[in-house]
């Protein structure tokens, strides 16, 4: 049985894994917080953008610390 690795993730996939509302993740894609590419009429995210997310987050967290 071939397991098929998702290459990129849409905006609501994005916004399951991190446990958001859709439409706060179309927001951080907007203002740019979480890279995002246009592909026809939808974005799509690559699974290492949104690990910078979130390694961003954990630095600015532990930098208020």
């Amino acid at each position: 049985m071939t397991v098929i690795t998702p290459k990129w993730h849409t905006t609501k996939e994005v916004a399951q894994m991190l446990g958001f509302s859709l439409s706060k993740t179309k927001m951080l894609v907007a203002m740019g917080e979480i890279r995002s590419i246009k592909d026809g009429r939808n974005r799509r995210i690559l699974p290492n953008w949104v690990d910078e997310y979130i390694q961003r987050r954990v630095q600015e967290a532990e930098n208020e610390w």
